[in-house]
């Protein structure tokens, strides 16, 4: 499935709920779906500034492509991690620099969080952008 492909599935998921508390809901699932993340994680190295709730997220690559991890202590925003590792996780550097977050407006998600809930939200992605920055560096290191 392509990254694009996965974006439309979550829009898809989403838009068969109409009310927001549904949406909310869903979420909250998403979020209690993630896999537990090492402990190690779960300190200050890798804790996101920008979020009102605390927030860790960690990147590794494999075999080209980002898998991402993460994790809140804050219901809704540990649903919005999980969102964005569903969107982003398990796809290239230059797939993730290339597909901005659009399926977020396309679900409307961007007008029903509160403010510092967006500023979190915008961390949480400027973070994926950056793993995603960094990794591209390296590989084209690696070739030169």
């Amino acid at each position: 499935m392509t990254i694009k492909e996965t974006h439309k599935n979550i829009v898809e998921q989403f838009s068969n709920l109409t009310d927001w508390d549904d949406k909310y809901s869903l979420l909250i699932k998403m979020g209690k779906q993630l896999p537990e993340i090492p402990k190690e994680i779960k300190t200050d190295k890798y804790k996101l500034d920008g979020c009102q709730s605390q927030v860790w997220m960690n990147a590794k690559l494999d075999n080209g492509k980002i898998f991402i991890e993460g994790d809140s202590d804050a219901m809704i925003v540990k649903g919005l991690v999980a969102i964005l590792i569903k969107a982003y996780s398990g796809f290239t550097p230059a797939e993730i620099l290339s597909t901005p977050p659009d399926f977020l407006k396309q679900i409307g998600i961007d007008k029903h969080l509160s403010p510092t809930r967006k500023n979190g939200l915008g961390a949480m992605l400027k973070q994926i952008q950056l793993f995603a920055v960094a990794y591209k560096a390296l590989a084209e290191k690696k070739k030169n």
